[in-house]
């Protein structure tokens, strides 16, 4: 099966778990020139920058792997180019979850 068909499924079910848990999607895919936030949540007065990773029997060590410091220093660029277009969001929490 191809890999983007796999991760869209994948955010498709991520998104259904939040909504499921109370969370209110606020975007899907959410892009700049620094990068892409999977899904960007809220819940409790707290914006949720999560990133969807579907991988086949994966590890600690993969996912550190996959989510490196590179990668990390994207989604906290993005995740701020969010927050600057969206003031409303400046007084919560915010908070980076992986799933």
């Amino acid at each position: 099966m191809n890999t983007k068909i796999v991760g869209d499924c994948g955010e498709h079910k991520a998104v259904e778990y939040l909504k499921q848990k109370g969370y209110e999607i606020l975007s899907n895919n959410w892009r700049t020139r620094d990068g892409e936030i999977d899904i960007i949540a809220y819940i409790k007065e707290t914006v949720v920058f999560a990133e969807v990773k579907t991988l086949p029997n994966c590890t600690s060590d993969m996912l550190e792997k996959v989510l490196n410091a590179q990668k990390q220093s994207r989604i906290v660029k993005t995740s701020k180019r969010f927050l600057e277009k969206h003031r409303e969001y400046n007084n919560d929490y915010i908070r980076y979850d992986v799933i």
